[in-house]
C-alpha cells in the first residue's frame, strides 16, 4: 500500500525510469553482465544498475576528488564513480576478496580510469583506520557487510570534510528493517538507520532508491 503520493515501481516503470536514465556504457554494462553471468549466487550484492549514474552524478555534484568506498565487489559502483571523477581525482575501495576484485579491475582498465582507483585488500575497518584522521573526503559510498554498517560510519563521519556526503546502500534491507523481531544483519542496518537519524553531524535524507539509500551530508 502505497501512502501520500508514493508510486508503485512495477516492472513496467522500472524500465521507463531506465529508460530515461543516463544508460550504462559499453564497460559498465558488460560488467554488469559478467558478474550475473560468472557469479550468479552473489550477483544480488552488484548495485543497482539505476546505482551507477546515480553515483555519478552526486560524484559531479558536489565536485569530488577523493572518494573513499566501502565494498567493492566486482567494480561497478567503483568504475562509475571513477569515470565521474576529474583526471586527477582518487578513489580508494576497500575488499576482502580477490576473486570478485579482479573482474573490477579489468573493468577500470578498460575503461581507462585504474590509475584513478586505488583497491584495497584486507579488512575495511584497518582501512579506515589508517587514513588521515583529519577530514579530507568529499565522497563516500557505503556497501558492505551489514553488520559492520556501524562502525564504518564512526570512522568515516569525522573524515569527511564539511559538505561531503555519504551514500550508504541497503537501509531497507529487503524490508527487514520494519520486522520488530529483525536478528543478524537486518538488525544491523535498524541499529544503524537509527544512529544516521540521531546524528547531529550529518544532515540526511533516506531515498527509495533500489534497497533503500541513504545519502548524509556533513554539517
Amino acid at each position: 500500500m502505497s501512502k501520500g503520493n508514493s508510486t508503485p515501481l512495477t516492472d513496467e516503470l522500472y524500465a521507463y525510469m531506465l529508460a530515461h536514465t543516463p544508460p550504462l556504457d559499453a564497460v559498465q554494462r558488460d560488467l554488469v553482465d559478467t558478474t550475473y553471468r560468472q557469479l550468479p549466487g552473489n550477483a544480488g550484492m552488484q548495485s543497482a544498475e539505476e546505482q551507477g549514474p546515480l553515483l555519478a552524478f552526486l560524484v559531479r555534484l558536489i565536485r569530488a576528488r577523493h572518494i573513499v568506498e566501502v565494498g567493492t565487489f566486482t567494480g561497478f559502483s567503483a568504475l562509475a564513480m571513477a569515470q565521474a571523477l576529474p583526471a586527477d581525482g582518487r578513489l580508494i575501495t576497500c575488499d576482502v576478496s580477490e576473486e570478485w576484485t579482479a573482474y573490477a579491475r579489468r573493468a577500470w582498465a578498460e575503461a581507462g580510469v585504474a590509475d584513478r582507483v586505488e583497491l584495497r585488500i584486507g579488512p575495511a575497518l584497518d582501512t579506515l583506520r589508517a587514513m588521515p584522521a583529519e577530514p579530507h573526503i568529499d565522497f563516500a559510498y557505503l556497501d558492505a557487510d551489514k553488520v559492520n554498517y556501524v562502525p564504518y560510519w564512526e570512522e568515516l563521519v569525522p573524515r569527511m570534510r564539511q559538505g561531503g556526503v555519504i551514500a550508504t546502500d541497503n537501509v531497507f534491507y529487503g524490508g527487514g528493517v520494519t520486522d520488530q523481531d529483525a536478528t543478524g544483519a537486518a538488525a544491523a542496518i535498524k541499529e544503524f538507520n537509527d544512529r544516521v537519524r540521531g546524528d547531529e553531524r550529518m544532515e540526511s535524507v533516506m531515498l527509495p532508491v533500489a534497497d533503500g539509500v541513504t545519502l548524509s551530508r556533513k554539517r
